[in-house]
This record gives structure tokens, sequence and C-alpha cells, in this order.
């Protein structure tokens, strides 16, 4: 390595020195993903240094482009660049690769690491987050004007993404959408764990793509060629009206002797002696790990710096644009409605509807639009047309919307809320643990919530769903007992720094004179109190007007708690309890798993099989929740 050398010279040593960290990193932690990410080491090097728009010392600028590797398990790509391109990640963070506490974790995580847009990993997610932030972008766009809002968003995905479902309704949506802001590159390196492509995939992902309604580059054998790279990216920019995806034939472990295109190399297969074979051919010092020439550090670091100048200059504020909302005037509405009947999905409609006038949300339903209560009457629907429209259709694709409205999320200034039936959340899963691991602000109008669904019988009565839920850490569930806690969900939800997921019901429950929005927000607070009590009565949702149904003549407390993770939060769960001495109860009712409830009640009325298709309130009477059963269950004695 001596000498002086030519620009092309300094670039292929540029790329060569993405590969060797690709191959140290892993090896020092005996964990990780080496191959794809030295096969990908040209894409990175013509992204970084002729493409992307970014400052890596203003990591935060929100003009910047957006990138996304879907393709996560190839985070040692990730953090190799942004190292070598000054956005604070030093040589010992790379050595401290996959390690407990280290910026540098086996996937890339936002909010843990500068620079990483999205936390991806489970294939596919990243994919749809893409798209996501491809909406947003267009959205803001289109209502704050290009010389505010100008931005591509850029995401690598390989086999694995474009194999899981999510990828196929994401880019679908995408296609109808005409997002010409998203670029995507796929690594077509033929390779999976178990093998070559060859043994589950016979896709044509060119086909497949033109049918979508995108604009496909099919590169070929050009994974090593940066000029045709560069020139694809840009190509794929000036598209403005579809999205692009440039499909780029890699070898995974290139340039390695003895593990290019082998399926090992999609893992840690590059030890001491096939490092040394391929930093000998690589023309690297062989023994030397984690070496970066001051030369190549330079390069990069000058490729970081290019608008440093633009984002030292960008005085928009996304947090100045993102509106205003107020419920009082919805909330004066329900006071006055005590006696009357209100299904929560439809006071949450009446909620969003009043949000939605000053406040930057777009909303939408799985195709179950009206029927979730996400429906915005007097909001234009969000189309190629008209980018800033507010009512986003998903079609019947949970598994993209959750992804997708994590995307838009994380993009920034924008709240997405996505409407289905709560036994569907299970779609949803993966983006709504992912949701919360990453603290996006997204808005869950789960409805139709418990065995009240009635008729549609046992496939779309949620029976595990909302424990389930509960079971996610940082999501706040809540589920409301009626409108007025209704409009203290969509308070709280809209005040709270992650995911809500809003449980609602289809049937119209009583809107009661002791519910209260400010206590509501609590978590948790008696509607009834008697010193003289033995019982206390705790429940959720419907089965709250149940319980109260219940105490009209009777000597027990009545405890709602909309929401556990508040509860716990406002009032301490010993404080809540201590109170009851050993000849005193509390009994649980809530129409769902009885799982998780003996964290607050001696006993547990709920429903511990599969429902059954009759009207809703005969389905309830029948498995027991019912003022009989609850009466039954205060009467025994003892705890």
């Amino acid at each position: 390595m001596t000498g002086i050398k030519t620009d092309s010279d300094l670039e292929q040593l540029g790329i060569n020195t993405i590969r060797g960290l690709s191959m140290d990193a892993p090896h020092a932690a005996a964990s990780g993903h080496q191959g794809t990410a030295m096969a990908l080491a040209p894409l990175a090097h013509v992204l970084f240094t002729r493409v992307l728009r970014y400052s890596a010392k203003h990591p935060a600028w929100f003009n910047r482009d957006r990138f996304i590797l879907s393709a996560g398990h190839a985070s040692i790509l990730q953090y190799a660049m942004l190292h070598l391109t000054g956005y604070g990640l030093t040589l010992e963070d790379l050595k401290e690769f996959r390690q407990l506490g280290s910026l540098t974790p086996g996937h890339p995580e936002v909010g843990h690491t500068p620079g990483v847009e999205v936390t991806t990993g489970p294939l596919g997610q990243g994919f749809a987050n893409a798209v996501g932030m491809a909406i947003s972008e267009r959205w803001l766009r289109e209502k704050f004007g290009a010389e505010n809002i100008s931005h591509n968003v850029f995401v690598i995905c390989g086999d694995g993404d474009l194999s899981e479902g999510v990828s196929h309704e994401a880019a679908s949506l995408a296609g109808s959408q005409q997002l010409g802001n998203l670029i995507c590159i796929y690594d077509d390196n033929h390779i999976t764990i178990d093998g070559p492509t060859e043994l589950s995939l016979a896709d044509d992902a060119a086909k497949r793509f033109e049918a979508y309604g995108w604009n496909v580059i099919d590169l070929g054998e050009s994974g090593e060629d940066l000029d045709a790279i560069e020139n694809a990216l840009l190509d794929g920019k000036s598209n403005t009206t579809s999205p692009t995806i440039i499909i780029l034939r890699t070898h995974i472990g290139h340039p390695s002797p003895t593990l290019t295109d082998s399926p090992s190399a999609h893992g840690y297969a590059f030890k001491d002696k096939e490092i040394i074979e391929a930093k000998e051919l690589m023309g690297l010092p062989p023994e030397e790990s984690f070496f970066v020439p001051a030369e190549v550090l330079d390069m990069y670091r000058a490729a970081g710096e290019r608008y440093q100048h633009e984002a030292e200059g960008y005085t928009w504020r996304a947090e100045d644009h993102v509106g205003t909302w107020n419920l009082s005037s919805i909330q004066d509405r329900y006071e006055k409605s005590v006696g009357e009947n209100v299904a929560t999905r439809v006071a949450s409609g009446v909620c969003l509807e009043e949000i939605a006038k000053d406040f930057s949300v777009i909303a939408g339903g799985a195709d179950l639009t009206g029927n979730t209560g996400t429906a915005l009457k007097n909001c234009e629907q969000l189309s190629p047309s008209a980018p800033s429209g507010k009512q986003l259709y998903y079609g019947v694709r949970e598994h993209a919307m959750g992804a997708v409205m994590n995307g838009i999320a994380l993009h920034g200034c924008v709240v997405p809320v996505g409407g289905t039936f709560l036994v569907f959340s299970d779609y949803m899963r993966p983006a709504i643990r992912l949701a919360a691991l990453s603290k996006a602000k997204v808005i869950y109008s789960f409805t139709h919530d418990s065995v009240g669904v009635g008729e549609d019988g046992p496939t779309h009565q949620p029976i595990e769903q909302i424990m389930s839920l509960r079971s996610i850490p940082d999501l706040l569930v809540i589920r409301p007992a009626d409108a007025k806690e209704t409009v203290a969900a969509w308070i709280t939800a809209l005040n709270h720094d992650g995911p809500t997921a809003l449980i609602l019901s289809r049937q119209n429950l009583p809107v009661l004179a002791e519910t209260n929005v400010e206590q509501a927000q609590k978590g948790a607070y008696f509607l009834k109190e008697d010193s003289e009590a033995n019982t206390t009565l705790i429940a959720t949702g419907s089965e709250v007007s149940l319980c109260m149904e219940y105490a009209t003549n009777e000597t027990v407390n009545v405890l709602s708690i909309p929401s556990w993770e508040l509860a716990e939060q406002f009032v301490p769960v010993i404080q809540m309890w201590d109170e009851y001495s050993v000849d005193k109860k509390v009994i649980s009712v809530e129409a769902g798993v009885t799982l998780g409830w003996s964290r607050y009640a001696d006993k547990s009325i709920g429903i511990d099989r599969f429902g059954a298709s009759a009207p809703g309130n005969q389905v309830m009477d029948a498995l027991g929740v019912n003022t009989g059963n609850i009466n039954k269950e205060v009467k025994k004695g003892g705890n």
C-alpha cells in the first residue's frame, strides 16, 4: 500500500477498508454478519460519497435524505460508514460491536446510534418503514413547500426482505401512491441462511415490481461498477412519478477467495485464516485489525461535510409545524351526554375528526376505515394527486400499515393513526413491537374489542389480544369505558412519547355520570367508593358499565382501570391495594383472558375460551360476563 494513488485507487482503498472493518468487527465479537456488508461496500461508498444529502455533524437535520438498511443484519456496513463519515462513532465503538451498552448493537436501533433512522432487524420492516417515510416527506413537501422540505428516501433490502409478506403489501401501496421520492436498492445476492435462494424462491423481482407500478432498473453484474451504481441512483432520483427499485447482483463475501457466494458468509464465517486471505487479496495489512488509512478517513470525512453549510443554515423547524389540537368541545359534548349510548369507536372517531382539523395527522384503516373510527369526513384523500391529504386508505394490508406508520412517525412532524379490528392486531404485532422499541409516536385504533362483536363469530372475536398487547414493553394500552374516557384516551395518546393502542368497542356503551376525563388520564380511579364495602370490582371498557349496573344496589367499590401502564405510573399498585385486608377481596371483570389479572385481583371474571357466533349480548351472557356471575363471586365467602 505505497505510492501515490489516483482518485480511483483511493476509492478502491476506501471500499476495501469498509470490507476490512466488516470482517474485523464481527470477528472481534465472534458474532455478526460479514458477507453482505463486504459485498455492498461499493454501494455504500457511492451512496455516502456521491449521492446522499446528509451532514454527519448534524444527524438530525430535518431536510436530510433518509437512509434505511432494511437488511439490518448487515449493520456493520452502516456503522463503518457512520464512523468513516464523521457521525461520532469511533473505532473503539466498532471494536465494541454487539457488546453490552455499545453504540453498535447487532441490528441498527433508532435513538441509540446517531445516523440510524429506524430500528431494523425483522426482515421487510425497514422496507415498509421507507414507504412510510416517503409518504411523510411528500406530505410535508406539498404542505410546506419544496424550499423547506425536499429529500429522498433510500433503502437497501435483500432477498429476505422481499420474501417476507410485508414487503409485498408495502411495495403495492408505494406503487399505488406513486412515491417518486423512494429509491430501493435490492441486494440480489442469491443467498439465504439455508442456502441458495433457488431452494425456495423463483420470483422474477423485476416483473413483480413492474406490476406494482415501480420504475425498475436492473443493473445486473454491476456490484463493483461505481459509475453504474451512481447513474442508477441518480436515475432513480430523477424519476419523480413512481418509486424506483435498482436490482443489483452482488456476490456475498466478495472478494474472499474461499467464501465468495457461500451461504456461510451470510453469518460469522470470516475468522483469522479467511480474513487474512481476503485482506491479502485486497492489499490491506493482513495482520492488522480495524485498519483505516489516514487518506481514506480524510476522503470520507470530506464527504460527510459536503452539506454541512446547508444544514447549519436550515431554519425550518418541524416541531413548529405539527399544529395544535383541542378536545375541550368534545369533552363538553360527552359530559352533557350522560345516559346516552355511544360506542367508543364512534366517540374516538369524533375525537379524531376534531384533532385532524389543525394537527399534522395521517389517518386510515386497513379497508376498515369507517368501521374503526378512522374516517375523516372533512379531509382530502391522500393520493398522488393530493399528496397532503390526511385520509390514507391502506387497503387490506395490516402488515404494511403497521410498518408504514412507523416510518411516517419516525420521519418526524406527522402523527399516523391506523385502524383495524382488535383481533387483526396480530397481523401487525412485529411492527407494533418495533414501534414500542423505537418509541415511535403511532396511534392504533383497535375496535370490535371483545366477543361483543357478535355474529361474526370466534374468528373475529378477540380473546387474548388485549393481554397480549399489554405484554409489549413501552406500548401504552388504553381501553376506555365510555365516550368520556375515550376523550381522555386521546388526550393521553397525543401527549405520550411513544405508541398507543386504543381498544374500542363496536357496541354502544352508556355514557356514565361517574366517569371523569381528568381522572381517567391517571389510568385508574374509583367510580364508586364505599367505606363499608368488602369487595372492589375492577374493570375496563364495556365491563365498567356492567360493574356499575351491578353496584347500583350493592355495597361494593368500582374501579375503572383503562390503562394498566398508567395505573402503575400514577397510582402504585402497592398503594392502591394495601388498604384491603384479608377479609376483603378484589374481583376483576374483563371480556378477555384472565391471565395477568392476578397481579391486581383475588378472583377474575373473564373468558378463557374462544367465542361463538351469536348477537354480542348473548355471547357475553353465555360466557359469564354478566351481573349474575359478578353477584355469584361477590357473595362467595373469603378471598
